[in-house]
């Protein structure tokens, strides 16, 4: 049973509201202004708070600029009710997080479908989807009740880059948000000696290229296509339209495509601390994991050069070469023309620094 939590100093008005959310299944904690309202909200972590704005002892803005600073409470979903529906008012009241926004008088199927809607919507946010297009699709229709991201697709345009051909290149202005449609993307940065760094490797499914969009800053790296890869473009004033038109789903969407940043750490780390051996162990994992085939039974080859394979690990070719011979011969790994197939996953795993 869902619990809200409802702020409303009116007596009459909060317990007809509440007659009417206990019969439709919900359990009610009432408060009569905004101060007891936040004490509540913070002591039972309701599922929804709703909330009048006119209001003694502290006003709804009040209540809601309060939750949104404590973080137990920053994203239980808050409906505003309110006899003023100018659009200062209501503009006000969403700027300072609030989901939707109710005027008075309003009838009870009104309020119980927002409530619905709202709950639906957190539920949503709450499960983990997966960071590709069909994940983002979830999140906007559900959010919002439009298939947006369809509409993107529809009109995208796409490009095909050949094996080795830059997407992008560091120091460039970013216009579009990339998808890859099929093949694989690897980023990179450059020193002033000329020598690579590989950031991340994006294959199928994948978005790349959102760093820069995000932050409004130059591209801190380049992209350059593994092999032939078919790309869809998303022009930077749509994916900005995408991101900012509902604040759930800027923040998940950020959340979705901001992860690599602890692999990133995590990457950084291992190359300060880990042996040759381990590194490049645990890059050819990192590969494995990250593009097998969904069907275990399938054979699964990783098709990636020695060089870029060496800029991943953050070392020579050569030492890339002799460290893949050494597990070929201890029977980890197989390599069928130049293609690298993992024999022994735990024991690559479980290598000794």
């Amino acid at each position: 049973m869902k619990t809200i939590l409802l702020i409303e100093d009116n007596t009459e008005i909060r317990e007809n509201l509440a007659e009417i959310l206990e019969l439709a299944n919900y359990k009610v904690l009432t408060a009569p202004d905004g101060q007891a309202g936040v004490t509540l909200a913070v002591q039972q972590k309701p599922d929804l708070i709703i909330c009048d704005i006119m209001m003694p002892v502290l006003d709804g803005y009040g209540v809601i600029h309060m939750l949104q600073k404590n973080k137990d409470t920053t994203n239980i979903p808050f409906i505003f009710l309110t006899a003023k529906a100018e659009r200062a008012e209501v503009r006000k009241g969403m700027e300072l997080g609030a989901d939707d926004y109710i005027t008075k008088p309003f009838n009870s199927t009104e309020l119980l479908n927002a409530i619905e809607s709202r709950l639906k919507k957190a539920e949503l946010l709450k499960r983990d989807i997966p960071a590709d297009m069909s994940g983002v699709q979830t999140l906007i229709s559900t959010s919002t009740g439009k298939d947006l991201l369809k509409e993107l697709t529809e009109l995208r345009s796409t490009n095909v880059y050949k094996k080795k051909e830059t997407v992008y290149s560091e120091g460039s202005r970013p216009h579009r948000l990339f998808y890859i449609e099929r093949g694989k993307v690897k980023t990179y940065k450059t020193n002033d000696d000329g020598k690579e760094f590989v950031t991340n490797i994006y294959g199928e499914g994948s978005f790349f290229g959102y760093n820069a969009l995000l932050e409004n800053s130059l591209y801190k790296e380049s992209a350059e296509a593994l092999e032939e890869t078919e790309v869809a473009l998303v022009p930077k004033e749509d994916f900005e339209n995408l991101v900012n038109n509902n604040r759930h789903v800027m923040l998940k969407f950020i959340q979705l495509l901001a992860n690599n940043v602890a692999d990133k750490e995590e990457q950084l780390l291992k190359l300060a601390y880990n042996s040759l051996r381990k590194r490049v162990a645990d890059t050819v994992l990192e590969l494995y994991r990250k593009y097998q085939p969904e069907d275990p039974g399938k054979t699964f080859a990783i098709d990636i050069s020695r060089e870029n394979l060496a800029n991943i690990v953050g070392t020579a070719k050569e030492s890339v070469i002799r460290t893949l011979s050494d597990f070929k011969d201890e029977k980890m790994i197989d390599i069928v023309k130049g293609d690298i197939i993992v024999l022994n996953e735990k024991k690559l795993q479980n290598l000794l620094n």
